[in-house]
């Protein structure tokens, strides 16, 4: 203070304005190890492996940040944010499928639990390009390991029983694609090398139904079992049971797939993800006259419907990916599910929702049940 030696008026408020900073900055750090650390809300409330979350907050005082801990049950979550009032962090891997008790840690202080459904990895080492789908018959789940177009991989269909035991279940199908059940128990798979849908028989025998369909990808049947291709290029074919196909629709290209669910209310449900941030969901009608039903999404892909009438879509929605539900009436949207790199998801009779990543399946038990036509 050598330049101020004589000035005790200035050294004097120098030193006076120092200490208030210091007692301010002690107060605020007193309040906040004093006040409850607390979890107010999770969103969303279930996710895999790897999917962002918000967590809101009060009382965690980050002022330290290196002794501030985020925990699934005994995993602790990588931390993206942090703030006294808002954390994100990415969900852990998983050891099991099921509820877990999320909480708060500041040193020895820890917040009371909040409650946060995660999934856990069923397969991985696969390449599903559109939903996974649910055998009607025995409840076994069906999904492709897809592969780069153009390349032959000796198994491309897998098979994944109640159990959870995987088995391999054909080759035949190049680049399969989409997967759907007719009303009878019947599996037909899309490729999208070739522009056939193929007929899954008894005896795991790939039979092409019906040939020249574009780059053919989604596929869905109605409740009268007439089925829907969508064709990359933007084309939806109608094709009716004995393998007669017809344009029924034409839409935007799309730079990767074209996904499609039959809704309850008798309409055909689209989504082709394009280069933009803003993509929509399409809704067809019996007759063949397309209305937007959703806008705002990010590279939507795969479709399926709850029994309430609720879409549920593998998307972007604000900057936040994971699975999308759209409110039947009043086309709200949310992501009730996070997870990175989704492309469809399916419902199985027990209630659990099935999510596909590019390279893995996972299963959560959220309690919802799925429509019976959907694909």
């Amino acid at each position: 203070m050598n330049g101020f030696r004589g000035r005790p008026d200035v050294y004097y408020a120098l030193t006076s304005g120092h200490c208030a900073l210091n007692t301010a900055i002690a107060q605020e750090s007193s309040k906040k190890m004093g006040s409850k650390l607390e979890i107010l809300n999770i969103d969303p409330t279930a996710g895999i492996a790897g999917g962002e979350i918000v967590i809101s907050c009060a009382g965690f005082d980050t002022s330290q940040p290196s002794l501030c801990s985020i925990w699934f049950n005994s995993s602790e979550a990588p931390i993206v944010a942090l703030g006294s009032r808002r954390v994100l962090a990415l969900v852990p891997e998983a050891r099991h499928s099921g509820e877990v008790a999320v909480t708060l840690q500041r040193g020895n202080r820890k917040s009371a639990s909040a409650n946060f459904i995660q999934g856990k990895k069923m397969v991985e080492d696969l390449h599903p390009v559109a939903n996974p789908a649910f055998d009607p018959d025995d409840g076994s789940l069906f999904v492709t390991r897809s592969g780069p177009r153009g390349e032959q991989l000796p198994v491309t269909l897998f098979r994944v029983d109640v159990s959870g035991e995987v088995s391999e279940f054909s080759g035949d199908i190049p680049n399969p694609t989409g997967i759907a059940f007719d009303s009878s128990g019947q599996m037909f798979v899309t490729s999208r090398l070739d522009g056939t849908v193929y007929r899954i028989t008894p005896f795991k025998e790939a039979v092409p139904f019906v040939r020249n369909l574009g780059v053919a990808t989604g596929i869905a049947f109605d409740r009268s079992s007439t089925m829907y291709v969508g064709d990359r290029s933007g084309t939806i074919y109608k094709v009716n049971p004995i393998g007669e196909e017809k344009v029924w629709a034409q839409l935007e290209p799309s730079v990767s797939a074209y996904h499609l669910a039959w809704g309850p209310d008798d309409a055909l449900y689209v989504t082709g993800p394009t280069v933009t941030s803003f993509d929509v969901v399409y809704r067809i009608n019996q007759d063949g006259n397309i209305e937007v039903f959703y806008k705002g999404l990010g590279r939507p892909q795969g479709l399926a419907f709850d029994q309430e009438g609720n879409l549920y879509t593998a998307a972007s929605l604000r900057g936040r990916r994971g699975i999308v539900r759209i409110t039947a009436e009043s086309k709200e949207a949310a992501i009730v599910v996070t997870g990175m790199n989704l492309v469809g998801l399916a419902f199985s009779a027990a209630g659990d929702m099935v999510v596909a990543s590019i390279d893995s399946v996972f299963s959560l038990p959220l309690g919802v049940m799925g429509t019976l036509v959907h694909g």
